[in-house]
Formats: structure tokens, C-alpha cells, sequence
């Protein structure tokens, strides 16, 4: 009982990161199912690099995925 009560604020920013990152997964795998790539292989692989590496996939995604696009705004 006594861990429990000493994690305490830690704990509780370690949840709100970990739902923020999952919320942040979420978006861009949706952002890749939802757009056209120039090469159509490139959406499975998108989708393949945000299922097996989930930790740095969408971080990866946001800064070189949009350049593969059709129409990248």
C-alpha cells in the first residue's frame, strides 16, 4: 500500500502523457487511412511503421509523411 500512495503526481503526468500520445497515434493513423499517397504502396507502409513502431512512427509520420501526398496542403 505504501508504493501506491508515493507515486503519487508522477504518476499521474505519466498517464496524461501516455493518453495525449495515444490520442496523437490515433490521429495520424486515421490522417493516413483518410488521405491518397502518390505511390499506393505507401499507405500500407504507413500504416505498417504506426502499428510496429509505435514510439516513434507518428512523430516520423508528422515530419516526412505528408510529403509523399497527392495533395499536400
Amino acid at each position: 500500500m505504501l508504493f501506491i500512495n508515493n507515486i503519487g503526481g508522477g504518476f499521474i503526468i505519466l498517464f496524461l502523457f501516455s493518453i495525449l500520445y495515444f490520442i496523437f497515434w490515433v490521429y495520424c493513423l486515421v490522417d493516413v487511412l483518410r488521405s491518397e499517397f502518390k505511390d499506393p504502396n505507401m499507405k500500407l507502409i504507413w500504416v505498417l511503421i504506426l502499428v510496429f513502431a509505435q514510439g516513434i512512427g507518428p512523430i516520423v509520420y508528422i515530419l516526412i509523411g505528408s510529403s509523399g501526398k497527392k495533395y499536400s496542403f
